[in-house]
């Protein structure tokens, strides 16, 4: 039986991944983000699962605006990144668990969540800067298959927190669900708080990123029962994409263990964070 080892919620920002793509994780600017990085990085490197799930949005690169999913599952057996218009970052193509997918969007499915399938699909910095997160020098391939979920953070109307945490819960049945005994990891990305364009642009709410960090771990069903707009208010329109923290939560047990956590200010006009957790069976 496939079990979920840990969890690992971090943000996807881009310039995070080109920070990394161009050698300037040492610099002043940068620095204290990669070093907060680095004990979630040493014991991830020690645990490594068999199969991540990885939670995140596309930003327009592969899905187009005139046809956007609420939540999708990607079944294929590969995954190749995504040009952003800056040519693909310069890292693996990721490798499908398309098994492990086929089930999770039968069993989600028959937990009456509408999955779109999406049999082929190319991946943006939503995806591939999380996998960097967690292992900067992947070589010609990442640590472990990886299958995407695809959210919709950005064309209202966005699924709600309770909806997305209803999710987590349904996906952990659904992988503890499966025959074969893997180790999985989940992620959940995007955020902090920020907010890109309008009157508020460069908006960073430390206070609500701190206190969605602390509850995360023990009171996830208050940071649920949050509103769409209660998210956008507080955090920005674009600091909603936390929602998605609440799907690899629910997806782990009820009590779970903080490995590591780091917040820094700002990475690239975003609250950038990471949180690390084990579950405790």
């Amino acid at each position: 039986m496939a079990e979920v080892t840990w969890g690992l919620t971090t943000s996807h920002v881009p310039s995070i991944g080109a920070a990394m793509d161009r050698e300037r994780t040492e610099d002043p600017y940068w620095k204290p983000l990669f070093d907060g990085y680095r004990p979630a990085r040493e014991w991830m490197a020690e645990h490594t699962p068999d199969v991540i799930i990885l939670i995140y949005n596309d930003h327009a690169n592969a899905i187009p605006l005139a046809m956007v999913p609420t939540f999708a599952v990607g079944t294929a057996a590969g995954f190749h990144v995504a040009d952003e218009g800056w040519g693909t970052r310069p890292v693996p193509d990721v490798i499908g668990h398309p098994a492990l997918a086929a089930h999770l969007v039968e069993s989600l499915v028959d937990d009456e969540f509408d999955i779109t399938v999406a049999h082929q699909l190319e991946v943006d910095h939503g995806l591939t800067v999380p996998l960097s997160v967690y292992c900067p020098a992947p070589g010609d391939a990442w640590p472990a298959p990886v299958i995407p979920i695809v959210v919709n953070v950005i064309q209202y109307p966005q699924p709600t927190a309770a909806r997305c945490y209803a999710l987590g819960k349904a996906l952990g049945r659904a992988i503890r669900s499966y025959p074969e005994d893997l180790k999985v990891a989940v992620f959940g990305t995007g955020g902090m708080s920020h907010q890109l364009a309008g009157e508020r642009a460069g908006l960073i709410n430390e206070e609500f990123d701190r206190m969605f960090l602390a509850k995360i771990q023990d009171d996830p069903q208050s940071l649920a029962d949050l509103s769409r707009e209660e998210y956008v208010r507080e955090a920005g329109s674009e600091g909603i994409e936390m929602i998605m923290w609440l799907i690899m939560r629910g997806a782990m047990d009820d009590e779970i263990t903080r490995i590591a956590e780091t917040y820094h200010v700002p990475a690239s006009n975003t609250a950038a964070a990471l949180a690390l957790f084990e579950n405790r069976a």
